[in-house]
C-alpha cells in the first residue's frame, strides 16, 4: 500500500509539464499569424461586455440630465438595444443586456400633478406671507374659555355694543390687540419700514430712530430732526377742562386718582423731573435713561405724543419754556439741549464764554416765569444768568459756600439762592445786586428752596424739616394766629417762619406750590410714600390724604398742571407717574 501510494504522484508531475509547454509556442504563433477582422456579432458582444466611447458618453449625459426631450433619451438610452436592427433579441435578453443604471430613470416630463404642487414666486407669494403671519403656537383652550365683558369695569371698553357680554377666549385676545392698537398706533416710521431690518437694530441705530442727539466735539451745535409742535398738537386737541371749585377747605382734601400719566410708553428708570406744558395738556417726563417723553393727558388713557433720546445725557432737569415753544434739558454734563417744538430741531449749547471755569456742569437750572432769563447753578458759589432767548450770559450772582438750590421770584425780577449751611441770598437780576441776606431758622442743611408767587417761600432741609415763610409777615411784622398755629415776627436778617413742618423725617427732595398757591406739596425720596399736602394760607397739613393705600412709592418729582385744573403729577423712583385731581 505504501509503494503504490508513492508511485501515484509520478504521472501527475509529467502531466503538469506537458500542460505548461504550449504557452511559449502560442505566443510565437500569435506573433506570426495576422489578425482577422471582427464580424458584427463579435463587435456586438464586445460592446455589450466592455462598452465603448459612445456608450460611455451617453451614460454621462444621462447622469447629468443632459437630455432635452424624450427622443434624445431613446437615442442615448437605447444603445444596448439597437445592436440588432432585425429585432432578433427578445424582451428578456433586452433587460439582461441593460446596465444597472439603465433599468430606471427619473421622469422629468411635465404632468398635471406637478402643476398643482409646484408654484412660482408670483403664485405662491401671498400664501407664503400668510403662513409667516400665522402664530407659532395656538392654545386650543382659548376656544373653550368664556369671558364676561360686563362684569369688570376694565373690560367694558372692549364691547362693540352696550348689551354685549360673553365672548370666547380667541375673540377676547383679538379685541385686546385691537384696543392696544387704538391707544398706541403704529408710528409712521415703523409703518414705512414694513418689517425691515431697522426694527431689529440696537445701539446707535435705535437712538437715531428716536431722534437722538449725539454728543459732538467743539462748539458746533448738534441738530436733529424731531416731531414739531404741530404734529404733537394734532393728537392733543383737548385743552384743560377741569377746574377747582373756588377756595379749598383746610380741613379735608377731596382728591381722586386718574390713570397714570405714563401708563403707555413709560420709563423703567427713575423720574427725575416732571413739567406740564403751559397751554396744552402735555406732560414732560425725563430721567437717567436720557429720554424726554411727552404724554397727552386726557385723564383716561394718556397716550404718548412723542419722545426724544439724548445720547449719553442722563437728564437731571427738563422744563418747558414758559412760551411753550421749546424744551430745555440738561444733565451732569458741560452742555444742555434746546428742543425747538416749532421747527423740530435740537440745539446743543456747549459753553458759556468767559465762565466755563465755574460752569462745569449744567444739571441744575431754572427758567424765570416770564421766560426772559435762565439761571444756572455753578461751582464756587456762583449762579450764572443767561438770556433765555439767545442764551448769552447776562450776569452772575456770588454767595458764600456751595449753592444748594435756587428759585425765581414771582415777578421774575430776581432769585432766591440758598447755600448748604442755611444761608439765603436775594439777588436782583435787573440791578445785578444782592438786595437781602438772611438765615433760615434752625440753621439746617438746606436742600430745596422754592418761591410761591411773590408771597410764600418754603425751605426744606436735610433733616426733613420744612419752614414756610410769608413775606408779608415773617420779615419784621408781628402777628399771631393761634387757631392755625401760625407763627409771626422776626427781622429782615432773621425772619420767623409762619409754620414749621416736621411730618417728613428724611431729607426733603421736592417742594412745589400749586399755580394758585392754595396747596403746597412736600416730599422726600428717602422713605416710601413720604409726601404731604399743605393748605395755604392756613399752613394746615391735610390729614386725610395721602392714605396708607395711596401708591406713591419713593417720590422724586412733582408738577402741577394749569392754574384752574387741580391736577398734580407725582413721579417716583420706579419710573411711574401718578396723576391725581383735586376736586374740593
Amino acid at each position: 500500500m505504501g509503494k503504490k501510494s508513492r508511485s501515484k504522484p509520478g504521472p501527475s508531475k509529467s502531466t503538469s509539464l506537458v500542460l505548461a509547454d504550449p504557452a511559449p509556442s502560442e505566443k510565437k504563433t500569435k506573433n506570426k499569424v495576422p489578425a482577422q477582422e471582427k464580424d458584427a456579432e463579435e463587435e456586438f458582444l464586445e460592446k455589450l461586455i466592455f462598452g465603448d466611447a459612445e456608450g460611455f458618453e451617453a451614460g454621462l449625459n444621462e447622469l447629468d440630465g443632459g437630455y432635452s426631450d424624450d427622443s434624445d433619451r431613446e437615442e442615448g438610452g437605447g444603445i444596448a438595444l439597437a445592436g440588432d436592427g432585425d429585432g432578433d433579441v427578445d424582451a428578456g435578453e433586452d433587460l439582461q443586456a441593460l446596465r444597472d443604471d439603465e433599468l430606471f430613470f427619473v421622469d422629468e416630463g411635465p404632468s398635471g400633478m406637478d402643476v398643482i404642487l409646484t408654484k412660482g414666486p408670483e403664485e405662491g407669494g401671498e400664501e407664503e406671507e400668510e403662513e409667516d403671519d400665522l402664530p407659532a403656537w395656538q392654545d386650543s383652550d382659548d376656544e373653550m374659555l368664556t369671558i364676561s365683558l360686563a362684569n369688570r369695569g376694565l373690560l367694558r371698553k372692549l364691547r362693540d355694543t352696550e348689551s354685549e357680554d360673553l365672548i370666547s377666549g380667541k375673540e377676547y385676545s383679538a379685541r385686546l390687540r385691537r384696543q392696544f392698537e387704538r391707544i398706541y398706533p403704529v408710528p409712521e416710521w415703523a409703518a414705512a419700514a414694513g418689517g425691515s431690518d431697522r426694527r431689529k437694530r440696537g445701539g446707535s441705530s435705535s437712538d437715531e430712530e428716536m431722534g437722538g442727539v449725539e454728543e459732538e466735539g467743539g462748539d458746533e451745535e448738534a441738530v436733529r430732526s424731531a416731531p414739531s409742535l404741530e404734529e404733537i398738537l394734532r393728537s392733543t386737541t383737548t385743552n384743560w377742562t377741569r377746574k377747582v371749585p373756588g377756595r379749598l377747605r383746610p380741613e379735608k382734601l377731596t382728591i381722586v386718582r386718574l390713570a397714570d400719566g405714563n401708563r403707555i410708553g413709560g420709563s423703567l428708570s427713575m423720574i427725575s423731573t416732571l413739567h406740564f406744558h403751559p397751554h396744552h395738556p402735555l406732560l414732560l417726563s425725563s430721567g437717567p435713561d436720557s429720554t424726554l417723553r411727552l404724554h397727552h393727558i386726557n385723564g383716561t388713557t394718556n397716550p404718548p405724543a412723542t419722545s426724544l433720546h439724548l445720547r449719553n445725557t442722563p437728564i437731571s432737569t427738563a422744563h418747558f419754556h414758559p412760551s411753550g415753544t421749546s424744551i430745555i434739558a440738561a444733565g451732569r454734563r458741560k452742555y444742555f439741549h434746546i428742543w425747538n417744538l416749532s421747527t423740530g430741531t435740537i440745539q446743543k449749547v456747549t459753553r458759556i464764554y468767559g465762565h466755563a471755569e465755574v460752569q462745569k456742569s449744567m444739571e441744575t437750572f431754572r427758567i424765570s416765569p416770564d421766560g426772559k432769563f435762565m439761571a444756572l447753578v455753578a461751582s464756587r458759589g456762583f449762579v450764572n444768568v443767561l438770556n433765555a432767548t439767545t442764551y448769552q450770559w447776562v450776569c452772575a450772582a456770588k454767595i458764600e459756600g456751595r449753592v444748594a438750590d435756587i428759585s425765581w421770584w414771582g415777578d421774575s425780577h430776581g432769585l432766591t439762592i440758598g447755600n448748604k449751611a442755611g444761608g439765603v441770598w436775594e439777588f436782583d437780576v435787573l440791578s445785578e445786586k444782592v438786595v437781602a441776606r438772611w438765615q433760615d431758622e434752625g440753621g439746617h442743611a438746606t436742600t430745596v428752596v422754592k418761591n410761591g408767587g411773590n408771597r410764600w417761600i418754603a425751605i426744606g432741609s436735610q433733616s426733613g424739616i420744612v419752614n414756610i415763610y410769608d413775606r408779608t409777615r415773617s420779615f419784621g411784622t408781628t402777628t399771631s394766629n393761634t387757631s392755625n398755629n401760625v407763627l409771626a415776627g422776626g427781622t429782615k436778617e432773621k425772619p420767623k417762619p409762619v409754620r414749621v413742618l416736621e411730618q417728613l423725617v428724611t431729607a426733603v427732595g421736592v417742594i412745589e406750590f400749586s399755580p394758585d398757591c392754595q396747596v403746597l406739596a412736600i416730599a422726600s425720596k428717602g422713605k416710601k410714600d413720604a409726601l404731604r399736602m399743605v393748605h395755604l394760607p392756613s399752613c394746615t397739613v391735610y390729614q386725610n390724604w395721602p392714605t396708607s393705600g395711596t401708591p406713591l412709592g419713593r417720590v422724586t418729582a412733582i408738577s402741577w398742571a394749569g392754574k384752574e385744573t387741580g391736577i398734580v403729577a407725582i413721579g417716583n423712583e420706579a419710573g411711574k407717574v401718578r396723576l391725581f385731581e383735586i376736586q374740593a
